[in-house]
């Protein structure tokens, strides 16, 4: 969830092979052009975008090269760090649509459930959970 499932995605897109698929809630997507992860990338990494890269999901599967994975992704339309607001005026974090992008570029498949009414909660997340189970027990 939230960095958490960022940071699932990025394992799971370094180690190729490993994973057959992959699953987060309202994930950071690309935090490279978020205002987050423009404040927090330089004090974790330093100042080189090219450090950044290896952690960011959306710069992570522009160079993919494994085998194929599948990504599962729930998103609440009602997620306080993705609203319309912040959408337009560029300031959204967790940038799902830079993820889909990405990935259907890359040709990788992504189900991207854009959940309406839900927001960043753990009521979202045990929502659905469930389903994330299932969708990685079909892949086994």
């Amino acid at each position: 969830h939230s960095m958490g499932g960022h940071g699932a995605m990025t394992i799971a897109l370094k180690n190729p092979g490993m994973y057959k698929s992959v699953s987060a809630f309202a994930p950071i997507c690309n935090p490279m052009e978020a205002p987050w992860g423009k404040k927090a990338l330089p004090l974790y990494l330093g100042s080189s975008e090219e450090a950044w890269e290896d952690y960011d999901t959306v710069e992570l599967i522009k160079r993919y090269e494994g085998p194929p994975m599948r990504f599962l992704v729930d998103q609440g339309t009602a997620d306080n760090f993705n609203s319309e607001e912040k959408q337009q005026k560029g300031e959204h974090q967790l940038r799902p649509e830079a993820l889909q992008k990405a990935c259907d570029e890359k040709g990788l498949p992504l189900t991207l459930r854009m959940r309406e009414g839900y927001d960043h909660s753990y009521f979202f997340i045990s929502t659905f959970v469930e389903d994330h189970l299932r969708y990685h027990a079909a892949y086994l």
